[in-house]
């Protein structure tokens, strides 16, 4: 099943994309939150719901917004450099371990509400992301038994400002977390959804030109691993997000660089996952 949000910001509705069409199922009384993910049954109460009011579930309008597919999580992990060809692109150094580290809550954006540059900035990039939802409490748990704490995957875009990120010194947390920066969606799709995990392509475009194109399949740590490994350190709890890394074509990349920039438009995407489109805008007070 996919899942999406729309409406206003702040009063999303929820909804169910069926047949590649949108509808609302919000009159079942069902919003896409930490105690949905956190019981399998709500799931399956959608679904039946779903299939017992088929020909009578509501069309969604094509210009309504698409908001963020679950409603904010207790916490956006993200991994770093999980991509060989991402290490050596960006020249930073790859770790014996994963690199983690959090996106703020407060960069949680929607797939279509636009990027604002942070102000002072002069180098935001961009970097389209696998992303899992987490459908259960998972702690401690082992490789083998990862994915049976999956919700469902969904489209992220994790925003960079390298500067913030790599040359201002500490973690690379104030580079990363940003308001806006970590659009979510258009949908989440329950794993069954997907037929492989380490087969999606993952792509960009900057202003309709080609920047990134990439596949999971050249991952470094696989869905499972991280799961796993993120669990050691910390109780991951129902609907939050753990992001994968992206492949190479960063703006940092490229030769010569080439960051964000007021006006730009950023188009991307992952197969099985959707698309997202953002304007960018400078910061009002940049």
């Amino acid at each position: 099943m996919k899942i999406f949000r729309y409406g206003a910001k702040g009063s999303e509705k929820a909804g169910v994309i069926l047949n590649e069409k949108k509808y609302d199922v919000s009159e079942g009384n069902f919003q896409y939150n930490r105690d949905f993910f956190a019981n399998t049954a709500n799931l399956e109460k959608l679904q039946a719901y779903v299939e017992q009011n088929y020909h009578n579930l509501k069309e969604i309008a094509a210009d309504e917004r698409i908001g963020t597919p679950l409603e904010a999580p207790s916490k956006i992990l993200c991994v770093g450099l999980n991509f060989d060809d991402h290490v050596k692109e960006t020249k930073l150094q790859q770790a014996a371990e994963p690199i983690v580290f959090m996106k703020s809550v407060s960069a949680f954006n929607g797939p279509f509400d636009g990027i604002t540059l942070p102000k002072n900035s002069v180098k935001s990039d961009w970097e389209t992301e696998l992303a899992i939802v987490i459908g259960k409490k998972a702690s401690y748990v082992s490789e083998e038994e990862a994915l049976d704490y999956v919700f469902g995957y969904v489209l992220h875009n994790d925003v960079t400002e390298r500067e913030f990120q790599i040359e201002r010194g500490g973690t690379w947390d104030k580079g990363k977390g940003c308001d806006t920066f970590a659009p979510i969606g258009p949908f989440i799709a329950t794993k069954d959804e997907i037929q492989d995990v380490d087969n999606m392509r993952i792509w960009l475009k900057l202003n309709g030109e080609l920047m990134q194109d990439g596949n999971t399949s050249d991952f470094i740590y696989r869905v499972p691993k991280l799961i796993s490994y993120l669990s050691q350190f910390m109780s991951l709890l129902p609907g939050d997000i753990i992001s994968t890394g992206s492949p190479a074509g960063s703006g940092m990349g490229k030769s010569p660089q080439r960051f964000l920039r007021d006006g730009d438009i950023i188009e991307y995407g992952i197969e099985g996952l959707g698309s997202g489109k953002q304007v960018i805008s400078a910061h009002p007070l940049s």
